[in-house]
């Protein structure tokens, strides 16, 4: 059985991890099949993530970035016991589709959370939409977040979102610095709505889109969804989970 594929973000700990894994794989036969190992940070497998949508594989995340929420930690000593117990997590991604102000369509997808953010020095003013429901019909604020529960300890966790655990078919709408109405804290929906953000003053106050990483400037309308037909597998240690990741980042911020 062939060795699994090595993504690895180019920076030293990434490279000294892959040659001490290397070394490692060399001597051991693991049993898994379509396995990719990537290393680095969450950006790094984030960005991994995405190039490789539409693949079947699973991919083990090994950190060598910061704080590596979505990554395993390297240890040398246990890496192919870790690699042949590792439990399976199945994501699906957001799907953001946004019209500008010229009417050009952009879509992406964001593993996190798509953000929604002012783009000028005056606050944005949005309506929200839950399919044909309305959630705010004018909130004035820097922006406002979708997330993932993969996603609702990130960006999500610092503007004071909930965290939602991993199979609560969830998503979390987040508004960052809520203006008017100044008490508004968000709202959790079932994650197989559809929601609609619209701009209410592109000319004036106008705004930016992000799923993750990429933006649209001058936005007009942003829809966002769950899209179920993608679905990404990630291999987590047994000790380790995503979802007990999740349930220490509630515990922490219920006793902080």
């Amino acid at each position: 059985m062939s060795n699994p594929q090595i993504i690895f973000d180019k920076n030293n700990k990434s490279l000294k991890i892959k040659k001490l894994l290397s070394s490692k794989l060399n001597h051991h036969q693991l049993r898994k099949k379509n396995l990719v190992i990537v290393i680095g940070g969450d950006g790094f497998m984030l960005q991994t993530l995405k190039k490789n949508k539409n693949s079947k594989k699973h991919f083990y995340g090994i950190n060598s970035g910061n704080y590596g929420f979505l990554m395993n930690k390297f240890s040398s000593k246990d890496i192919i016991k870790n690699l042949s117990k590792a439990n399976l997590v199945s994501i699906s991604p957001l799907e953001m589709v946004v019209k500008n102000k010229n009417n050009q369509i952009k879509r992406s997808i964001a593993i996190n959370e798509v953000s929604v953010l002012r783009q000028s020095r005056q606050a944005a003013t949005l309506s929200i939409k839950q399919g044909s429901r309305q959630i705010i019909k004018r909130l004035v604020s820097d922006g406002v977040l979708v997330s993932t529960p993969a996603g609702s300890t990130a960006y999500n966790l610092s503007v004071h979102g909930p965290i939602l655990s991993l199979h609560s078919k969830k998503l979390s709408i987040s508004p960052i610095s809520a203006f008017r109405p100044r008490r508004w804290k968000g709202k959790i929906v079932n994650d197989k709505t559809k929601i609609v953000i619209t701009n209410l003053n592109p000319t004036k106050r106008p705004i930016s889109a992000v799923a993750d990483n990429l933006e649209v400037r001058n936005a007009k309308s942003i829809s966002v969804k769950t899209n179920n037909k993608i679905k990404f597998n990630l291999l987590y240690d047994k000790n380790r989970s995503l979802q007990k990741k999740i349930k220490i980042e509630q515990i922490r911020r219920e006793t902080s």
